[in-house]
């Protein structure tokens, strides 16, 4: 009758579903997970017996922070002709990229 509808169902062989939320987990163990499409969109369908919650495991914000080396720090500030502090923030906020750092310096002198 899915046919009819122009509903298409695939099982997926999936072991476990984890969906992270912004504070937690929601962790799926064997689940009987199915893709549907229908009409172009994709659904998938979870169906389990055991929903387990835990802590989430996402990395902390401040692991993210590249590190940036204080010779790279130096070099920025010395050819934009800033501080080293200045040179720190536009770093960090290229993500470490030298040239767009030294551009992005530049154009805040204008």
């Amino acid at each position: 009758m899915m046919e009819r509808l122009g509903v298409s169902a695939k099982p997926l062989p999936v072991v476990e579903a984890v969906f992270k939320l912004q504070d937690r987990e929601l962790v799926v163990k064997n689940p009987t997970v199915t893709l549907l499409d229908f009409q172009g969109q994709k659904i998938l369908q979870v169906v389990g017996e055991s929903l387990e919650e835990r802590a989430s495991t996402a990395p902390s914000v401040e692991a993210e922070k590249p590190s940036i080396p204080e010779e790279d720090v130096s070099l920025v500030a010395s050819q934009a002709g800033v501080s080293l502090e200045e040179a720190r923030e536009a770093l960090a906020e290229t993500g470490g990229d030298l040239a767009q750092a030294i551009l992005l310096l530049a154009s805040k002198r204008r």
